[in-house]
């Protein structure tokens, strides 16, 4: 069989079965005051169990790139498995295509490599000076972190877990911390209770869904009353200060790096002890 083939199989198989395993496993987000911190810590959460399926997949690269002598062939078993998954995996792809059509909503971030914003007119004839500065300043902090790609890249890794519900809460719980810690950075430059202001008479237009890829003023799911009181009634936070992020890329490239140079070295002999092969 075509390297490139057993390749496809063994990928879909194991990094699939590792998404859906691990995926399952249920996470709790800590409370956190911060919404800033919460937004992070909601963050890696969601990324956590996406990472060994990674791994995997980087490993079966590094054993792709070897020149070896044959392969073994894959069993109908193996090949029914990495079936299924594949299945998964394209519902996925089909589900992030058609997230690229933006729906027409009241406030939005739009743009996956340039964010531009959008107010629409009915929502800034609603609301007074104070109030769509508000609205400006939120949507300005998503362009900033170009939180439409985030929110694209994480309703992709969630969907390749599917049917996993611990995944989908994961979804749910960064989006909300997300757009409270955009509150947040919003209140930096305006009063909160223009911001709720702004958000009420939001809420009263938009009725419609959210969907990945656009980053609303109104996202978030059902705790919206969570995301008034914090506004009305919660401490402003402190700027944060800039941090240095390289460390920790530095140190995911180097574990990528021995998963590759692993497969490159020892891939053949670890893949033919894999069941399915044969």
């Amino acid at each position: 069989m075509d390297r490139e083939l057993i390749l496809a199989t063994l990928a879909c198989s194991l990094c699939g079965i590792a998404l859906v395993v691990i995926g399952a496993i249920p996470s709790r987000l800590h409370a956190i005051e911060s919404a800033r911190t919460l937004e992070r810590h909601a963050w890696r959460r969601l990324w956590r169990p996406v990472a060994p399926a990674g791994l995997i997949l980087v490993f079966l690269i590094g054993w792709t790139l070897q020149e070896p002598e044959g392969s073994e062939p894959a069993t109908p078993a193996l090949l029914a498995v990495a079936t299924v998954f594949a299945l998964v995996w394209i519902r996925a792809g089909v589900r992030a295509v058609i997230a690229l059509r933006h729906r027409d909503a009241v406030a939005m971030t739009t743009g996956l490599v340039w964010p531009r914003v959008t107010i629409s007119p009915a929502l800034v004839g609603r609301l007074d000076e104070r109030a769509l500065r508000a609205v400006e300043a939120h949507e300005a902090a998503h362009a900033r972190h170009r939180d439409p790609l985030r929110l694209w890249l994480a309703q992709i890794a969630t969907d390749l877990q599917w049917p996993s519900r611990p995944a989908r809460r994961r979804f749910a719980d960064w989006r909300l911390a997300l757009e409270l810690a955009r509150d947040a950075e919003a209140c930096e430059q305006v009063e909160g209770s223009d911001l709720a202001a702004a958000l009420i008479e939001a809420a009263r237009i938009d009725r419609g869904p959210a969907h990945p890829a656009t980053a609303g003023l109104i996202d978030g799911g059902g705790a919206f009353s969570d995301r008034i009181y914090r506004l009305l009634d919660a401490p402003r936070e402190l700027p944060r200060q800039a941090s240095r992020a390289w460390p920790a890329w530095l140190a995911i490239g180097l574990v990528l790096g021995v998963a590759a140079l692993t497969g490159a070295l020892s891939g053949e002999a670890i893949v033919r002890l894999m069941p399915g092969l044969g």
